[in-house]
């Protein structure tokens, strides 16, 4: 009997679980755009320091071997780190469709209409036997 209730209370908590949510809003993804970028620009900033710390240790090792008289080889060229700067967050603004409803837009943004100045009769002439 315990067995039975038990199995009956897992499946409906995993029936509720799997139930389907609202999709987000736009707040919630602009939210969710910035977090991703914070979330980049965090990881350049890991790098720099990471950077900044080899370069440090790098020069502490050849300092003492110097001192110590050992030989070393020259070190390996490598690019210089690169400051990230502050984070600025600067969404980008999707292209809006030429027509409200988006049915017949070209698949980029038209920069003048599809239609020339010539009537139809002269671009499709009627072919009368």
């Amino acid at each position: 009997m315990k067995i039975v209730l038990m199995t009956s209370l897992l499946l409906s908590v995993c029936a509720l679980a799997t139930a389907k949510l609202p999709l987000p809003t736009e707040e919630a993804k602009g939210k969710a755009a910035e977090a991703a970028a914070n979330a980049a620009w965090a990881g350049e900033v890991d790098t720099y320091r990471l950077c900044q710390s080899q370069d440090k240790v790098a020069a502490v090792y050849f300092a003492a071997a110097k001192a110590g008289g050992k030989e070393t080889r020259v070190a390996a060229a490598t690019p210089p780190c690169a400051d990230p700067g502050a984070f600025v967050y600067a969404p980008s603004e999707a292209a809006k469709p030429i027509e409200a409803s988006g049915a017949h837009s070209p698949a980029t943004t038209a920069a003048s209409p599809p239609s020339s100045k010539q009537p139809d009769a002269v671009i499709n002439p009627d072919k009368k036997p």
